[in-house]
C-alpha cells in the first residue's frame, strides 16, 4: 500500500511540483526555457508526462501569446468547462475577458437550422469579436475545422490557437491543419487534451505575466 503523505493545503501545488521535476529528471526531460511552466502545468493538470513530448510550440510562441494577453486580448473556449476553469480575475487585470459561446440559446437554434454544430456556429459567433483574440479549444475538433474553414476562405485569420482538443474522430486531423498553419500555436499532438488541459496552458500564461507585473 501507497504511503500516504500528510501535505498542508497550501503546500499542496508546490510538493507537486516538485514530484513533477523528479520524475522529469528521472526521464531525463529538459523542457525549454520558455515552454517550461506550461507544459508543466498541464502535467499537474492532467498527471501524464506524454505531454513533455508532444505539446508543440510555433516559434514563439509563449511571447506572442503573452504579449497579446497583455495588450487585452479576449479569450473563447470551445466549452464551458474550460471558461469556468480559466482564471478570470487575472486574464481582467489585463484587459481581456474569457468567453464560450456553446450554451447560448441562439447558437444552439441556428446549428440545428444549419444542421451544424454548436461548436462551428460558437466559432463563427467568435469571429466577430472586436479586438485580439485566443482561441483555446479543448473538446470540439469541429471548432479548429471551422477556423481553418474561415481563414481558407479569406474572412478570418485568429490571432492565437490552443488546440488540445481530445478523442477520436477528426482530432488529430484538424489539429494537423493548424501545426501547418502560419498562425501562432500550442498544440497537443496525438488524441490526448481536454478541457481541463486547454485552461491550464492559459492560467499558465496568466500566472506567468501576474509574476512578472510583480
Amino acid at each position: 500500500m501507497t504511503e500516504i503523505e500528510f501535505v498542508k493545503p497550501a503546500e499542496i501545488e508546490k510538493r507537486s511540483f516538485e514530484i513533477i521535476q523528479s520524475e522529469l529528471d528521472e526521464r531525463g526531460i529538459i523542457l525549454p526555457a520558455d515552454q517550461d511552466m506550461i507544459t508543466r502545468r498541464v502535467i499537474h493538470t492532467s498527471a501524464d508526462f506524454d505531454y513533455a513530448q508532444t505539446l508543440k510550440y510555433s516559434p514563439d510562441a509563449v511571447c506572442k501569446a503573452k504579449e497579446l494577453i497583455r495588450n487585452g486580448a479576449c479569450i473563447v473556449t470551445d466549452t464551458n468547462m474550460a471558461l469556468a476553469g480559466i482564471n478570470k480575475k487575472v486574464l481582467a487585470q489585463f484587459g481581456g475577458e474569457a468567453y464560450c459561446f456553446m450554451a447560448d440559446e441562439d447558437v444552439a437554434a441556428e446549428a440545428k437550422q444549419r444542421g451544424m454544430t454548436r461548436a462551428a456556429v460558437s466559432m463563427e459567433r467568435a469571429a466577430k469579436i472586436a479586438g485580439k483574440v485566443i482561441f483555446a479549444i479543448g473538446n470540439a475538433p469541429t471548432a479548429l475545422i471551422t477556423l481553418y474553414q474561415l481563414m481558407q476562405d479569406g474572412i478570418y485569420t485568429p490571432d492565437f490557437v490552443i488546440g488540445v482538443p481530445v478523442g477520436f474522430v477528426n482530432v488529430e486531423a484538424a489539429k494537423e491543419l493548424f501545426l501547418g498553419s502560419d498562425v501562432p500555436y500550442i498544440i497537443n499532438k496525438g488524441r490526448k487534451g481536454g478541457s481541463n488541459v486547454a485552461a491550464a496552458i492559459c492560467n499558465a500564461l496568466l500566472y506567468e505575466l501576474q509574476k512578472e507585473k510583480c
